[in-house]
C-alpha cells in the first residue's frame, strides 16, 4: 500500500502565535479533567466572574430572534450603525455617517479583515510591545510583518512617539495604537496620542486605534478617542460590546473610518469584498448594539470608587506590590495588571515555564509576558476581574509560589 505523507498545518501559521490560549492553558485544561479547582485569571472573560449584561441588552437581543434568522448587510444592520455613529457624533466627530461604520464578530474578527484587506507580502506594521497578541499574529497571517514600538514601563507604560518614528520604514503601512492597553493598564495622554498621529502624518501611515477598553477607566485618567485628533489620518477605530457591556459571548463589534476616505477607496473596495465573503456578522447581537448605546451605562457603576471594577484593581495592586521583589504599575484603565519580578530576586530564565509551575503548584493561572511579545522574562499579566476575597486568595498564592521560588534559588 502506498505511503503518504503527513497533513500538515499551512506554512503561512509557521511565525503565528496566541499563547494566551496556548500551552499554560492546555495544561489548566488537563489538570482540571483531573479534578483540581484552578483560579483563572488568564482571560479578560467578565462572564465567569458574575458580570452579567445589563437586562436591557438581553431582552432587546431576545426580543428582536423572531426577525433576525436571516442574514443582514454585510456591513451590520442600519439601526446598530446609526446607533455607532452617533456614538462618535456625541464625541465630536459630527460629520460621522452610518457608511462610516462596519459590523463585525468581535473585534478580533475585524482586526483579521482589516489587516488582510490591507497587506502584501513583506509591508509593515507598528505595532507596541506589550501588545494584544491578536495584533501580532494576524499581521503575520495576513503576510505583513510586525514591527514592535516599545512602551516605557519606567514611565507609566506610555509609549515614546520618537522610538516610534524611528522603526518606520518604506514598508510600513500602519500603525496600530491599544488604548486603554492591554496588558498594562496604561491609559494614553492626550500629547502622546497627538504625537502618535503626527508620525502617522507624516509618514502616511494608516492608523489603527483599538479602543475596545474605552469606557473603562479609572479615577482621573482621561480617554481620548484618537479620532478625534485629525481629520487629514486616516484611521480604523475598533470597539465593541463585550467589555464594557459584559457580552464578550455574543461577538458584536464595530470599526469606525474616517479622515480622507476618498484617499481610501480603493482599500475599503477590498475592506467591502472581504465583509461579503463572511456573509455579515451575527445577526441576534447586532440587535444588541442600539440598546448598548442608549441609555443609563452601568459600567460607570462598576469603575467609580466602591465599584468592583474599581475596588478589585486596587486590592490587586495593594496585594502584589507588598510582594518582595515585584513591582506593578497601578492600571489606569482595562482589566489587567503586568507585574514586574525583580531579575535579581527571581531570576526566570523561561516565563512560560515559571508560569507552568505556578499552576500547577498553585492552580492559579496566569499568563506571562512573552505571551504579549514583551522583551524579557520578567513579567505576567494578571486579569482583575475576580471579587476581592478570590483575589486576596489568589495574590496569596502567587506570594507564596514566590517565597519557595525565592528559597530554591538561594539553596541553589
Amino acid at each position: 500500500m502506498e505511503e503518504f505523507e503527513d497533513f500538515t498545518q499551512s506554512p503561512k501559521l509557521r511565525e503565528v502565535r496566541y499563547d494566551v490560549r496556548g500551552p499554560i492553558a492546555r495544561e489548566a485544561a488537563r489538570l482540571e479533567r483531573e479534578g483540581h479547582r484552578i483560579t483563572r485569571l488568564n482571560i479578560g472573560n467578565p462572564a465567569p466572574f458574575g458580570f452579567e449584561a445589563p437586562d436591557s441588552i438581553r431582552m432587546t437581543m431576545i426580543n428582536n430572534l423572531a426577525t433576525a434568522q436571516g442574514y443582514s448587510d454585510s456591513q451590520g444592520i442600519y439601526s446598530a450603525r446609526i446607533a455607532v455613529a452617533q456614538y462618535y457624533q456625541s464625541r465630536g466627530m459630527t460629520e460621522t455617517d452610518p457608511d462610516d461604520i462596519y459590523l463585525g464578530n468581535g473585534v478580533s474578527e475585524l482586526i483579521s479583515m482589516v489587516l488582510q484587506a490591507m497587506l502584501g507580502p513583506g509591508d509593515e506594521v507598528l505595532i507596541p510591545a506589550p501588545d494584544y497578541p491578536l495584533w501580532t499574529g494576524a499581521t503575520t497571517l495576513a503576510g505583513g510583518t510586525a514591527v514592535h514600538y516599545i512602551c516605557d514601563e519606567q514611565n507609566n507604560w506610555w509609549p515614546d512617539p520618537e522610538e516610534v518614528e524611528s522603526k518606520v520604514t518604506d514598508r510600513t503601512k500602519a500603525l496600530v495604537i491599544i488604548n486603554p492597553n492591554n496588558p498594562t493598564g496604561a491609559v494614553y495622554p492626550r500629547e502622546v496620542l497627538e504625537g502618535l498621529v503626527d508620525v502617522a502624518r507624516r509618514h502616511n501611515l494608516i492608523l489603527l486605534s483599538d479602543e475596545i477598553y474605552e469606557n473603562i477607566t479609572f479615577d482621573d485618567a482621561e480617554m481620548v478617542n484618537v479620532c478625534t485628533l485629525s481629520d487629514d489620518v486616516f484611521t480604523i477605530t475598533f470597539s465593541g460590546l463585550s467589555k464594557t457591556w459584559r457580552v464578550a459571548g455574543f461577538r458584536s463589534g464595530w470599526i469606525y473610518v474616517s479622515g480622507p476616505k476618498h484617499r481610501a477607496k480603493n482599500y475599503l473596495e477590498g475592506l467591502t469584498l472581504l465583509m461579503n465573503m463572511r456573509m455579515c456578522a451575527n445577526v441576534p447581537a447586532q440587535h444588541a448594539i442600539q440598546a448598548a448605546l442608549g441609555g443609563h451605562q452601568s459600567i460607570e457603576d462598576l469603575i467609580s470608587p466602591g465599584g468592583r471594577l474599581h475596588e478589585q484593581r486596587t486590592v490587586a495592586h495593594r496585594l502584589l506590590s507588598e510582594i518582595e521583589g515585584v513591582d506593578v504599575h497601578q492600571a489606569d484603565g482595562a482589566l489587567y495588571l503586568f507585574p514586574r519580578l525583580d531579575p535579581e530576586i527571581y531570576p526566570i530564565e523561561d516565563d512560560e515555564a515559571f508560569v507552568i509551575e505556578l499552576l500547577r503548584q498553585q492552580k492559579i493561572l496566569v499568563s506571562h509576558g512573552r505571551a504579549f511579545n514583551w522583551i524579557d522574562d520578567n513579567h505576567f499579566r494578571l486579569v482583575t476581574l475576580p471579587g476581592v476575597e478570590e483575589l486576596e486568595e489568589a495574590v496569596a498564592g502567587i506570594a507564596d509560589f514566590l517565597q519557595s521560588y525565592r528559597d530554591a534559588t538561594v539553596r541553589a
